[in-house]
């Protein structure tokens, strides 16, 4: 890992936000692609999860994300229910960005797709009595058409509609629905 990535990690625990901010976006760049340091940092992002600053939760969720993709070692695996922890953050915004970031892991691989859909349709029934349970669901289920656009297994439309289908509500199941319209 080179001196400038070393900073950055560093920086993501920064007090100064914009310093944090600036770090975030550029890792955010340098993980959109497979990288060879993922190791080097995936403890301390893995520690970050539960760290006391909710930024600092949300950044290490979605950088380790983004390195899903550089896991060759499959650690991801190991440490996926910690990102599923995230999206039950008391900073429903934190939860979200984690949400919406976690079908990144399942493109990786089927191993990968297998726990995220385990863990994502758990997700999706657990919510339930939360306060911004719609919002989760579509999250989810957004985060499955992701998925299902990336490596088109039709057993991931398949339970996105068998989720569609027990909701109550007509409103909501209109509008979950129509993320599989297209």
């Amino acid at each position: 890992m080179d001196r400038a990535i070393r900073i950055c990690l560093e920086n993501i625990h920064s007090q100064d936000k914009d310093l944090q901010n600036q770090a975030f976006f550029k890792l955010l760049e340098i993980t959109d692609k497979p990288v060879d340091w993922a190791y080097e940092a995936w403890d301390d992002l893995v520690a970050g999860l539960a760290d006391r600053d909710n930024h600092v939760r949300a950044i290490s969720a979605q950088i380790l994300c983004n390195l899903a993709k550089s896991d060759p070692r499959n650690r991801m695996l190991e440490d996926f229910e910690k990102l599923v922890a995230v999206t039950r953050d008391e900073r429903f915004v934190t939860a979200r960005h984690c949400l919406q970031s976690l079908w990144k892991v399942g493109i990786v691989g089927k191993e990968q797709q297998k726990v995220y859909m385990e863990g994502l349709e758990r997700r999706f029934y657990d919510c339930i009595s939360e306060k911004n349970c719609t919002l989760i669901r579509f999250d989810i289920l957004q985060g499955f058409r992701n998925v299902y656009d990336a490596v088109a297994d039709e057993k991931i439309k398949e339970k996105a509609l068998e989720l569609i289908a027990i909701e109550q509500d007509p409103k909501y199941k209109k509008k979950y629905s129509s993320l599989w319209r297209k």
